[in-house]
Order: structure tokens, then C-alpha cells, then sequence
């Protein structure tokens, strides 16, 4: 009796450990997708004379992304950490002008090095 036990015991430990793994990479997709929109909120909302921008995306009382855009030489940088739960994930992006006029993002005249 006492061998079965631990057989299954031996069996359980291994999917517990996969169902681990799989949550905590449902996890971090999470706030890899919340950084994502972090990303695309700054992209849609360079400012026009400001050098630089921050901005805390939250929605239904949680904080899904923190935005830092900054105007670099020909171009804009952007940071965006991304939250879901106790998982952050900080994806950092570089577009210059000719790019961001390029894919169709509405810039703003005045204040661009390049204009």
C-alpha cells in the first residue's frame, strides 16, 4: 500500500511543477501584452513641444503600464513597464522620425529635431 502511495506521489510531483510553469508564463504573457499597450499608448500620444512624458495607464483600479517617452536626436524612445499581478515586464523601444511618419503615426509639429 505504502508503494502505491508514493508512486503516485512520484507521478503528482511533476504535474504540479507544470502547472506551475504554465501559470507563471500565463503570468508574464500578461504583463508582456500590458507593456505592449504601454507602447502603443506613447506611440499614439507624442507630445508636441514637451521633451518628455510620463504616464500611468490604470483601468478598473489596477495599474497595467507605466509610460516613459522621451524625444531623442530624430526619433522618440519609449519604456513601458507592463504589470499583471506580482509579474512585470519592461520593454524598451526606439522609433525614429522617418519610422513613426512612416507606419503613420500623427507627429506633432515643432519641437522635432528633423522637422
Amino acid at each position: 500500500m505504502k508503494t502505491i502511495y508514493f508512486l503516485c506521489l512520484i507521478l503528482l510531483i511533476p504535474a504540479i511543477n507544470s502547472y506551475s510553469q504554465v501559470k507563471t508564463e500565463q503570468d508574464i504573457d500578461m504583463a508582456y501584452q500590458n507593456a505592449k499597450k504601454g507602447i502603443y499608448w506613447a506611440l499614439s500620444n507624442i507630445p508636441g513641444k514637451k521633451a518628455t512624458m510620463d504616464n500611468d495607464l490604470i483601468a478598473e483600479d489596477k495599474l497595467y503600464a507605466s509610460v516613459k517617452l522621451s524625444k531623442e536626436v530624430n526619433g522618440v524612445k519609449v519604456n513601458s513597464v507592463g504589470y499583471f499581478q506580482t509579474n512585470q515586464v519592461e520593454i524598451t523601444i526606439y522609433k525614429s522620425y522617418e519610422s513613426l511618419k512612416a507606419e503613420g503615426y500623427n507627429i506633432p509639429s515643432g519641437g522635432w529635431e528633423g522637422d
